[in-house]
């Protein structure tokens, strides 16, 4: 290989497109013997010297790393993390769990701001939104200290975009690819463009970057949604899911630093994800519930589901960092904005018929067993069908000022600060729903017959192509969407349902911190105090036998919070670390909605005088490095939550739910504790002879125990049982190994999670809780540079093919089981300078 310049190595830096800075610095051209810098092992380094001279528990993900793996988003590149696990959709990562708490009780920043959820009922930000291609570095904290928010209780994601200041000289890149569904047999297009420049002798940096993602794909769902009786079941539903994903991201980042004390910034993100989604099902009720191979009379449903989501994420930080001696000030003002639109969506339709000698075989993944004419469009007819139009937005915006003093003692080095921050954030969704049955068509003005709502008038061409069941023909979107137009809409608007939904909830929060700095010697210790101030306010609907009524309601709380961290150098090479730190996070949105619906003996209805969830958090561990090229560390951690939210059921309780048979609805446990170990593992084995000189290993594991209790009324008499948390996977395992030399870079890795509950079915009844199954995934990523600006990149996704299961208590019994196949990328990028 010919020798290289430091700057030249910069251009041959091996990454995808959310790689947006080299690590080389300009220098002199010299000539070198070999290739001492790569991408992946560049990587390894950039996220070992973060990780080193934070004070907390911090993991990071740095862009080089992001572009090793076929990472479509944000939440995929940090599955790999430890004590990280990702919840996927439809295959694709989406949002994550951080030490097995679930998204909702995790924060996640873009360049300090907030980012709210596009979800009407979620907290949890989906990192779907966010592109790679975007991203800087990504770091989870999983202890804060008295000037983070407190409003995690596993950790928060901070994502960092691109700056100028971030490498020495100008800086453009270009990438074009594709990717290809094996499922689906589709293919879509790719790119990316990034810049970086200083300008006005280097005091004013400018950096954007854009990105343009399309994958279009399918999956196969067969699911029952725990309907068991012991071994029989009573439903099940096969689904074909044809899906395209478009993503869309800009990032504008401007730096002024005037000299070496000040700093003044502006930071832009936006982003617009689109998901399209149909969905053919064919629907099998049996008249009573059946066992395996047992043939009995059942109704037929075939049905569509088509909608567009359009999901928008954007915020704007803008802020001043100042040294005057040994004072420094920040002060920062951010915004941020989310929205989930589904205009005119076809929510759900069916097409209904009945046939005799039904069953079905295989309880883990069941086949349909029925005559042909089960398959025949002749035998359905139209019976109803939904359609919804929605917007749901979450607004965020924050001021904040922080001022620190410095002061030196003979041998010691202390930093008192202390800061005040406001913060503001709205939810609102507003629904439109209208419900169209045969009954309203048969009747003047529209007066349909027979011939005008038999299946044959909306049945599709094509047959729907399933794995493991004879399907028949599709649905025709054109088709039943022409019926749509044919009414008057206002006909058949569903009034309940467009009110209750209707929603508002505000939650303001005021704080401030005092903390101290003392490091003397090889120790460091952070010791402080924060106070939040939590109000919140909610108005909505409910609906009962008496008609629809509005509802509000308004809380607050003080919560005082000190934390310590503490931090001991045995060694240049070894470190100890440990925190007692305390956070505090408000349930979930859609757990504090102030909506209820009754319907007759039933009840649907969210419960804003929900308490927050408190957590006292204990950590400490030891840290190791071999230099810079790798090392190893171990956590051990403890979590103690007061009030925990989980959904239970009134129906039985004195008042006004005595004689009620159902009400589901949501409160707070006494309750609930989490363990766990967190070990890694990460070399490079530059010292190997030969090939061997090449391998990077990467090695990470995290054990978790969690025990909560949960409670609820059987008969009017409260009974409680003990569960995990929900989405809490006793053991999430990462393995990679990587290569590196002679302009090739690549990487074979393993995702592993153990099974965890995914939702109580019943308070009294483990039996009908739904857990998900063990979940393998091996991607497989190769990188060649051709010469010193062109790059040939292959990514292969999913190659063992692993699928999605969901269980009811018994791995025999069926809930949700889904296949995703395999998928590919090309690409191709351009360093033109």
């Amino acid at each position: 290989m010919k020798p290289l310049s430091p700057h030249r190595l910069s251009a041959l830096s091996l990454c995808l497109a959310a790689s947006f800075a080299a690590h080389a610095q300009t220098t002199t051209p010299v000539n070198l013997d070999t290739v001492s810098v790569a991408g992946q092992l560049a990587s390894l380094r950039g996220a070992q010297d973060k990780q080193r001279a934070a004070q907390g528990v911090v993991s990071v993900v740095h862009a080089d790393d992001i572009g090793q793996l076929p990472d479509n988003n944000a939440a995929e590149a940090l599955a790999r993390l430890p004590g990280v696990s990702v919840e996927r959709d439809q295959g694709e990562g989406r949002f994550i769990r951080v030490r097995g708490l679930g998204p909702d009780y995790n924060a996640v920043t873009i360049n300090g701001t907030l980012v709210p959820a596009p979800e009407s009922d979620r907290r949890a930000a989906g990192l779907d939104v966010v592109p790679a291609g975007l991203i800087r570095s990504l770091e989870v904290l999983k202890t804060l200290s008295p000037e983070h928010d407190a409003n995690s209780l596993g950790g928060t994601v901070s994502v960092t975009t691109l700056s100028a200041f971030d490498q020495s000289g100008r800086l453009l890149r270009l990438e074009l690819g594709g990717n290809y569904d094996a499922n689906a047999a589709k293919s879509a297009p790719s790119g990316s463009v990034t810049f970086a420049d200083r300008f006005n002798d280097g005091t004013l940096g400018v950096a954007f970057a854009l990105t343009s993602d399309t994958r279009r794909f399918a999956s196969d769902n067969v699911e029952t949604d725990g309907a068991w009786d012991g071994n029989k079941l009573s439903v099940f539903e096969l689904r074909r899911y044809e899906i395209t994903r478009a993503r869309q991201g800009a990032a504008l980042n401007l730096d002024f630093k005037p000299n070496a004390d000040a700093h003044f910034y502006l930071r832009g993100f936006s982003s617009r994800f689109t998901d399209d989604e149909t969905r053919q099902s064919n629907k099998i009720s049996f008249a009573t519930a059946q066992a395996e191979g047992v043939g009995g009379d059942a109704g037929a449903a075939r049905g569509l589901k088509a909608r567009q989501e359009i999901n928008r994420v954007s915020s704007l930080t803008a802020g001043a960092d100042h040294r005057m001696g040994d004072w420094r000030l920040w002060a920062e003002a951010g915004s941020g904005r989310a929205s989930e639109e589904k205009p005119n969506a076809l929510a759900s339709s069916s097409f209904k018929a009945s046939f005799k000698g039904v069953s079905f075989i295989d309880g883990m993944r069941p086949v349909l067993q029925a005559p042909v004419a089960v398959n025949s469009a002749a035998n359905y007819a139209f019976d109803k069908l939904k359609l919804q139009d929605s917007t749901a937005t979450d607004q965020t915006q924050h001021l904040k000022f922080d001022l620190q003093r410095s002061l030196a003692f003979t041998g010691t080095e202390v930093d008192i600060k202390g800061g005040v921050k406001v913060s503001r954030r709205s939810k609102d969704n507003e629904l439109e729903a209208y419900a169209i049955g045969t009954k309203q068509l048969a009747k003047a003005p529209y007066n349909l017959g027979k011939p005008q709502l038999a299946f044959t008038a909306f049945a599709s061409a094509d047959r729907v192509n399933h794995p493991w069941n004879e399907f028949g023909p599709g649905v025709d979107e054109t088709r039943l969407r022409a019926l749509i137009g044919s009414v008057k809409l206002a006909d058949f608007r569903d009034a309940v349902d467009s009110q209750v939904n209707d929603l508002k909830m505000n939650e303001d929060v005021n704080a401030g911190y005092l903390q101290a700095q003392i490091e003397h010697g090889a120790t460091q210790w952070m010791m402080g105090v924060r106070n939040e101030r939590i109000s919140f306010d909610a108005s909505g609907w409910a609906s009962d036998s008496a008609g629809v009524k509005p509802v509000m309601f308004k809380s607050s709380s003080d919560h005082w919070l000190p934390s310590v961290l503490w931090r001991q150098e045995l060694s240049k090479a070894t470190r100890l670390r440990g925190a007692l730190t305390h956070s505090v996070v408000r349930p979930s949105f859609g757990q504090l909605s102030p909506g209820m619906l009754v319907d007759g003996d039933t009840a649907k209805l969210g419960n804003p005088e929900l308490k927050p969830l408190r957590a006292r958090n204990l950590d400490f561990g030891v840290e190791h490095d071999w230099g810079r090229e790798g090392g190893v560390s171990a956590y051990v951690f403890d979590k103690q939550i007061n009030d925990f939210a989980f959904q239970t059921d009134l129906a039985g309780t004195a008042g006004k739910w005595k004689d009620f048979s159902s009400v589901n609805t949501f409160a707070n446990g006494d309750a609930a504790s989490l363990q766990g170990i967190e070990l890694a593992y990460n070399q490079a084995l530059r010292g190997l002879p030969g090939l061997l000189g090449g391998v990077i290993l990467s090695a990470n594991a995290t054990f978790v125990r969690s025990d909560a209790t949960i409670s609820g009324f059987d008969k009017g008499v409260r009974k409680t049982r003990q569960i995990a948390l929900p989405s809490q996977s006793d053991r999430t395992v990462n393995l990679s190994v990587g290569w590196e030399g002679h302009g090739i870079s690549t990487r074979l890795a393993l995702n592993h999670k153990s099974p965890y509950l995914l939702e109580v079915g019943s308070i009294f009844d483990a039996s009908k809780d739904l857990l998900v199954d063990t979940q393998n995934q091996v991607d497989f990523s190769l990188r060649y540079q051709i010469d010193k600006r062109w790059q040939l990149s292959f990514e292969a996704l999913n190659l063992g093919n692993a699928n999605y299961y969901v269980y009811q208590a018994d791995k025999a019994r069926n809930a949700q089981y889904e296949q995703y196949g395999r998928s590919y990328k090309l690409g191709l990028k351009v360093a033109v300078f």
